[in-house]
C-alpha cells in the first residue's frame, strides 16, 4: 500500500533560522494548540518574543520540544516528559538532535520539507487527526504535486524502510499513513471542472497489482488540471479493463505497475489494439505504462504504447492531449 512509484526532486534542507509556531507544529506533526498548552502548563516553549508579542522558536527551544514529542510518544506523560526535556536540553541542546541518529525508532528521512517530518511523526504515534490534519494544510498550501512529491511520497518511503529493517513493528503505521493519504488525494483539493466533451483518460493498475497510492496522486494532479479521469484503482481483470475501454472510448489509458512480476505486455497489446466507432473511422487509444514494473520500453510487441516517468512529467503529457 505504501509504495510511492513517482520519483521525486531533490529534498530542501529543513530550517533551522527561528521559526513561527505553526512552523514548528508542522515540522512536529501536532497542533499549535498542543505547542501552547505545553507551555502554558510546563514551561517548555519559545524562550523569546519578536516585536508585536510573536513567538519565535530557536533551534534550542525546538530541541526542547522535540525530545518532549519523543517521549509522550513512548507513553511517558506530558508533566513527566517536560520536565526530562527541560533538563537534558539545559545540560546539552543537541543531545535529542544525537539521539535522533542512533535512537533504533527514529526514521531515515534525511533532508525533507518540515510538513514531511511532521507528517511521519504523527504517524509513528498513530495521531490519525494530526496526520489528517497535516495532509490537509500541506495538500491546500502546495497543491497535489508538491504535497506528494515532496511530502507524503518521502514520508511513507522512510515508514517502509523502516518496516522492513524492523521486522513487523511499523505495518500498523504505514497502514494508518496510506489509508489516510489515500484519503487525502481523492478529496477535491483545488480541482478544477473536467474539460466538457472530451473523452476521459482511464487509469488502473494492472491485474495482480495492488499498488495504487502513485496512481492516485496522478488522478488528483489530472483533477487539479480539469483533466477528465476514470480512476479503476487496483487489480483490474483485463477482461474487465478492456471492456471498460471499448465502453468508455478514452482518450489515453494509463496502466500502473509497481513490480516486474505484474508488468504483463500482453495486456498493454490488448489494450493497443482495443477499437470503437464506426466503421471506416475506427479509434484506438493512447496507451500510456507507468510504475517502475515497467521496463524503459514497453517492447515491439506493444506497438503505441508510451512510458511515462515522473508524477510532473505525466500529468505534462496527458494534459497535451487535451490543448486548450
Amino acid at each position: 500500500m505504501g509504495a510511492t512509484g513517482w520519483p521525486g526532486p531533490a529534498r530542501h534542507s529543513a530550517v533551522d533560522a527561528a521559526l513561527t509556531t505553526g512552523s514548528v507544529a508542522r515540522r512536529l506533526g501536532v497542533a499549535p494548540t498542543t505547542l501552547r498548552s505545553w507551555e502554558r502548563r510546563y514551561g517548555i516553549g519559545p524562550a523569546h518574543r519578536e516585536h508585536g508579542r510573536h513567538r519565535r522558536w530557536t533551534p534550542v527551544d525546538v530541541v526542547r520540544v522535540e525530545e518532549m514529542c519523543r517521549l509522550t510518544a513512548l507513553g511517558v506523560p506530558p508533566a513527566e516528559a517536560a520536565r526530562v526535556a527541560l533538563r537534558e536540553a539545559a545540560t546539552e541542546a543537541r543531545v535529542p538532535r544525537a539521539r535522533q541518529h542512533s535512537d533504533p525508532g527514529a526514521l531515515p528521512l534525511g533532508n525533507v520539507r518540515q510538513e514531511c517530518r511532521g507528517l511521519a511523526r504523527a504517524a509513528v504515534r498513530l495521531d490519525a487527526p494530526a496526520v489528517e490534519a497535516q495532509l490537509r494544510s500541506t495538500l491546500a498550501d502546495h497543491g497535489v504535486t508538491v504535497a506528494w512529491e515532496e511530502v507524503m511520497a518521502p514520508a511513507l518511503h522512510a515508514i517502509g524502510r523502516k518496516w522492513a529493517s524492523s521486522g513487523e513493528r511499523y505495518v500498523e503505521v504505514e497502514h494508518l499513513l496510506s489509508w489516510h493519504v489515500s484519503s487525502a488525494l481523492r478529496r477535491p483539493w483545488g480541482a478544477a471542472p473536467e474539460a466538457g466533451g472530451d473523452a476521459p483518460v482511464l487509469l488502473a493498475c494492472v491485474p495482480a497489482e495492488q499498488h495504487t497510492l502513485p496512481l492516485e496522486a496522478l488522478t488528483a494532479v489530472l483533477g487539479e488540471r480539469g483533466v477528465p479521469t476514470r480512476m479503476f484503482g487496483a487489480a483490474l481483470p483485463a477482461e474487465a479493463l478492456y471492456e471498460a475501454v471499448r465502453r468508455i472510448g478514452p482518450s489515453a489509458v494509463v496502466l500502473w505497475a509497481h513490480s516486474r512480476n505484474t508488468a504483463d505486455r500482453a495486456l498493454v497489446h490488448l489494450v493497443t489494439s482495443a477499437e470503437w466507432g464506426v466503421r471506416g473511422a475506427r479509434t484506438h487509444p493512447t496507451v500510456l505504462v507507468a510504475g517502475p514494473g515497467w521496463s524503459p520500453r514497453p517492447g515491439p510487441h506493444a506497438p503505441g504504447a508510451e512510458r511515462l516517468t515522473g508524477l510532473r512529467a505525466a500529468a505534462d503529457r496527458i494534459g497535451s492531449l487535451f490543448p486548450d
